[in-house]
């Protein structure tokens, strides 16, 4: 696929291959020689880093601290919390060997990092005045998948972070819960613009060795829906086999109540599908590496000095004001490969400066997302290009959110309901609370239960499946 012919199928059309050439051609990663492996290339790199910023930041304020785990687990550790063990080792990487020998008890590559930080915590955690301990850790998994990979969304080793706490009350360790969910909602939503809906997973759905699971869903341009991040509570699941404990005032021993967390790199994934266009990525401004790109545009020599200098001027004032500014310079190519080029990027703004527009005290600007051009005096540069940003990216919020509104719809007929996933669709029904059921309903139509929603204004009806008493309306959808 050569980069100077851009996307070559309609994201409507061939949504598959329209995001796996967005990914190659926009220069966000690349295949590694290993299959359900990627390299991920400086531009999707800078994507990560600005969300783990971001997030890192919002920790922080809470109270947590980094940390770092090592990527290899014993067996014997990994198996100790035998539900968690049972969901996880269909999927493990196992070394076995040093060199030409073997090591004894096996090693996992860590698919995730309860066992190993809870061996770790029941050394740490004496007394109540150790609590709440709240780390987190950026780091990566490993899991063999067994679908399809696809770059972000699913391969066998990603960038995530895993947050791993322990509290001295199950109400303190509900709450932690709640408040890592809602950072990462404020994370998705003001940061990637995608509007989502938050609840709790059913029991067949939750994290294997949790009480409970809570989650955010989005929906895809395609109709499938995308679990964005999801925050435990593990209750004392995990601090009864791994000891745990700690004397609380009265010199008491009890057992620890703990939470678990994490989102990945899957945001990257989600941005991409849910603002990209033919062209390729539209990056919501906030995320951007690059947030305006400064093409001059000029045909002689004698204009070329010009340009260049006013260019570079404007440059140095957006990036005095914190405003991620990049001068496109190269003599080799044309400006208007350059337009493309920075499109396929994502870029949310292009100042384009040209002889005429200095003498008019004047630039263009472009919107990536709307292509909308305007010009902007020179004395208002700064003020514009703020402006101009941020519209963008609210602008880019409540179209996903008028999206989601339009894509989910209230069924109570199961032919209905079928018919409409057809359509690609989050479906409100109502369900019975009976796991079986749940079973049924997506050996039938390949649709999961993905969130039960914490707003739910659901009033007394019958199962969408079985027409028994239902407990509550849940979304429906097929998923990623």
């Amino acid at each position: 696929m050569s980069k100077e012919i851009g996307i070559t199928v309609s994201k409507k059309e061939n949504f598959s291959e329209w995001y796996t050439q967005v990914v190659i051609k926009a220069e966000l990663a690349d295949y590694a020689p290993v299959k359900g492996l990627i390299v991920l290339r400086p531009y999707g790199y800078s994507i990560w880093e600005s969300l783990k910023s971001s997030l890192d930041a919002k920790l922080k304020e809470t109270g947590h601290e980094n940390g770092f785990l090592p990527i290899l687990i014993p067996e014997s550790l990994l198996s100790k919390e035998a539900s968690h063990f049972a969901g996880f080792n269909p999927e493990v990487f196992w070394v076995t060997h040093s060199g030409e020998t073997e090591i004894g008890d096996k090693l996992a590559l860590r698919p995730t990092s309860e066992t190993l930080a809870y061996s770790m915590y029941s050394k740490w955690i004496k007394s109540w005045r150790d609590l709440p301990l709240k780390i987190n850790f950026w780091n990566t998994a490993l899991r063999a998948e067994i679908k399809s990979t696809k770059p972000f969304l699913r391969t066998s080793e990603f960038l995530w972070q895993e947050g791993h706490t322990v509290h001295a009350t199950k109400e303190e360790a509900e709450q932690e819960v709640m408040t890592i969910l809602e950072i990462y909602k404020k994370i998705v939503e003001e940061e990637l613009a995608i509007s989502v809906i938050t609840g709790k997973k059913t029991e067949r759905e939750k994290f294997v060795g949790a009480v409970y699971t809570t989650t955010m869903e989005a929906i895809m341009p395609d109709g499938k829906a995308l679990q964005m991040g999801t925050s435990h509570f593990l209750g004392q699941n995990f601090s009864k086999p791994f000891d745990v404990k700690f004397l609380d005032k009265d010199n008491i021993e009890n057992f620890a109540w703990q939470t678990s967390w994490g989102v990945s790199w899957r945001l990257i994934g989600a941005l991409i599908m849910v603002h990209g266009d033919d062209k390729g990525l539209v990056l919501p401004p906030r995320v951007a590496p690059i947030q305006v790109v400064v093409v001059p545009i000029y045909y002689s020599e004698s204009d070329r000095a010009q340009v260049l200098k006013k260019a570079q001027d404007i440059v140095q004032a957006l990036s005095e004001n914190k405003i991620r500014t990049r001068l496109d310079s190269r003599d080799e190519f044309t400006p208007g490969y350059k337009f493309h080029d920075w499109e396929m990027k994502g870029v949310p703004l292009r100042i384009e400066i040209g002889p005429k527009d200095i003498a008019k005290n004047k630039i263009v600007l472009v919107r990536r997302d709307n292509q909308k051009k305007i010009d902007l005096a020179f004395d208002k540069l700064v003020q514009g290009i703020e402006s101009g940003l941020n519209e963008m990216q609210q602008s880019m919020f409540e179209k996903t959110k008028s999206f989601l509104k339009e894509k989910t719809k209230n069924v109570s007929d199961f032919d209905i309901f079928k018919s409409e996933l057809e359509k690609g669709m989050f479906l409100s029904s109502p369900w019975c609370g009976d796991q079986k059921c749940e079973e049924k309903i997506k050996e039938l139509t390949g649709a999961d239960i993905r969130v039960i929603p914490f707003d739910n204004n659901s009033v007394a009806s019958s199962c969408i499946n079985c027409k028994r008493p239902s407990k509550e309306n849940v979304i429906f959808a097929r998923g990623y």
